[in-house]
């Protein structure tokens, strides 16, 4: 069977009787078994897909079919699916079943989405690299000594490999967009608070986004239609209306105001290739009669260390719930109330996340609070300004997704900060709480795929999307 790209292509293999739900999901289980040595999987639904594409072939058959019937889904391990195992690719959550479905998974079941498995990441969405999880790293198919990105670098791996046609992720600092760009495939980072986060493990709140892995832009807009939307079970989701994402994807006819930061394609890190990439880009839609102009972005350098002040001081609250008392894994070895605490938390956790979680106690103590913390959320404040100012006189900001393409496994293992600089033009969205999509744009001289992102005011994902879709078919 031939690989889709897209689900409207699915849906006209189907129609005219050169496929069903059922044979596309025997295709992506053979798949999955014949490149499981990807590690993009941590647990397959293999009778349980079989059984809901029957499900949906008869609806076909008898028009009751949902608008995602055809379209086989992967879940990055973060994601709550009822009656399913949930881990967050830790094991302090070893043998933990969800009670619930997240409210974005439970709108992709209604839509006749077919879930296929539950995918690999870094521990708790923590890393850049996906070589975090308790369950080993992921291998990118288009290198396989190579990373995938992170964290969600089991959900690029899997559409990348067509072990299925979408996966939905997290982004919390470029989580989405980062692997994205290392698989060549489509990312998208939707608005803060555009879907629901419950159902979700929280990571650091304030930053967490759900997030769309798929090969076409006409795909993540129908997916972010289905599972958008103001949810009575969290309070930060968005009180927005959601456009008909999936019929916005004409580009406009007035030339767009196209923003790129300067310093971004100055930056001493960035690869010569990537900023090749971006100026052949840029050059072309100046052609095209667009206006494209150079700004300064002065706060860029402080991207990072706000984002992981701010990111790891949440994770540091949100993760003191694991303590071996309500469920998962509790460690044998305690001798009384506080050793159960202290070794299952020191055994469950791996080495990245109580770093993290060590920074954002370090960051939220008393004597340090106003120094760190308190500062931080200033400087938050600035960078979010700063962006909106720029955005109320572009259209779009567009710089690379990341400053290398995909790196060597073990290359940055020894050097967190190394590690950290991945994440250097993807924060700025998070920080913001602004959408964000990253394109494949080529590849280098070793055939590894390259990123190109495109920034949008928030809820402004129909023109995204647009845009998005306009420069995929230049």
């Amino acid at each position: 069977m031939k690989a889709y790209t897209s689900l409207s292509e699915v849906k006209d293999a189907i129609q005219k009787g050169e496929t069903s739900c059922q044979q596309l999901v025997e295709f992506y289980l053979q798949n999955i078994e014949k490149k499981k040595h990807l590690n993009a999987f941590l647990e397959v639904y293999t009778d349980e897909a079989r059984e809901q594409a029957q499900q949906v072939d008869q609806k076909l058959k008898n028009g009751t079919a949902g608008k995602l019937a055809g379209m086989v889904v992967g879940l990055k391990d973060v994601l709550c699916h009822q009656d399913h195992g949930l881990q967050s690719s830790s094991h302090i959550l070893e043998g933990f079943i969800s009670q619930f479905s997240g409210t974005a998974v439970q709108k992709l079941l209604e839509e006749d989405a077919i879930v296929i498995g539950r995918q690999n990441c870094d521990e708790f969405a923590m890393g850049s690299s996906n070589e975090n999880s308790a369950f080993g790293p992921v291998l990118n198919d288009a290198d396989n000594t190579r990373v995938p990105g992170g964290s969600s670098g089991g959900s690029a791996v899997a559409v990348q490999a067509d072990m299925c046609l979408v996966s939905l992720g997290s982004d919390t600092g470029g989580s989405v967009r980062q692997p994205a760009a290392f698989c060549g495939i489509v990312g998208l980072k939707p608005t803060y608070g555009r879907i629901s986060r419950h159902g979700l493990v929280a990571y650091a709140s304030s930053f967490d986004s759900i997030g769309v892995f798929s090969k076409s832009v006409e795909d993540s807009a129908l997916v972010l239609e289905v599972i958008a939307g103001a949810d009575e079970y969290d309070s930060t989701s968005a009180r927005v209306e959601v456009p008909a994402y999936s019929q916005a994807l004409q580009k406009q006819d007035k030339p767009y105001r196209i923003a790129y930061i300067s310093n971004t394609l100055e930056s001493e890190g960035l690869n010569s290739e990537i900023k090749a990439s971006v100026e052949e880009k840029l050059q072309w839609l100046k052609s095209e009669g667009h206006t494209v102009e150079a700004v300064e972005f002065p706060l860029l350098d402080y991207l990072l260390p706000s984002y992981y002040i701010l990111s790891t001081a949440e994770a540091s609250s949100n993760l003191s719930r694991f303590d071996g008392v309500k469920y998962g894994y509790r460690s044998p070895n305690a001798t009384n109330l506080e050793s159960m605490y202290k070794k299952t938390r020191s055994e469950g956790f791996g080495a990245e996340v109580k770093r993290r979680i060590m920074l954002g106690t370090f960051v939220l103590s008393a004597s340090y609070y106003d120094a760190y913390y308190t500062k931080a959320q200033k400087v938050r404040r600035l960078i979010k300004d700063a962006t909106d100012k720029l955005l109320s006189s572009y259209d779009f900001i567009v710089l690379p997704t990341t400053p290398t393409t995909a790196f060597r496994l073990g290359e940055h293992t020894a050097d967190p900060l190394e590690m950290y600089l991945a994440d250097l033009f993807t924060v700025q969205a998070n920080l913001c709480g602004l959408p964000a999509i990253s394109l494949p744009n080529g590849t280098d001289k070793e055939g590894l795929p390259i990123g190109l992102q495109v920034v949008a005011s928030a809820f402004a994902e129909d023109k995204m999307f647009a845009f998005s879709k306009y420069l995929m078919e230049a």
